[in-house]
């Protein structure tokens, strides 16, 4: 599911799964590596999401001695949890409409 404003995915499987890395690994840059992804296009991604939505998905930290971070704000847990109830209640009544369209792909 891709959620569009104004042209640009404001929401979707990359994007929530990028907030999932990010609470696993503590940091933009860690989470963009373990999905072999640049930490700009990781950095965009986020200020992207950041920009569509009313208050920030993340809070990060700066630099410094312990390197910084970033931390999901209850408003990106809200997304992951929302997004993914979603996408397995659809999983579940598509589930005919989706095994028909698998038989027609190549085996």
């Amino acid at each position: 599911m891709r959620i569009i404003q104004e042209g640009t995915i404001a929401l979707g499987p990359g994007k929530v799964s990028l907030l999932e890395a990010v609470r696993e690994h503590g940091s933009i840059s860690a989470a963009a590596r373990s999905m072999n992804m640049s930490y700009r296009r990781a950095w965009l991604l986020m200020d992207e999401l950041n920009r569509a939505l009313g208050s920030q998905a993340t809070v990060s930290e700066h630099g410094g001695q312990s390197g910084g971070g970033s931390t999901l704000k209850p408003g990106g847990e809200e997304i992951i949890r929302l997004y993914r109830s979603i996408e397995a209640r659809a999983a579940t009544v598509c589930a005919p409409d989706i095994k028909a369209l698998v038989k027609l792909l190549k085996t």
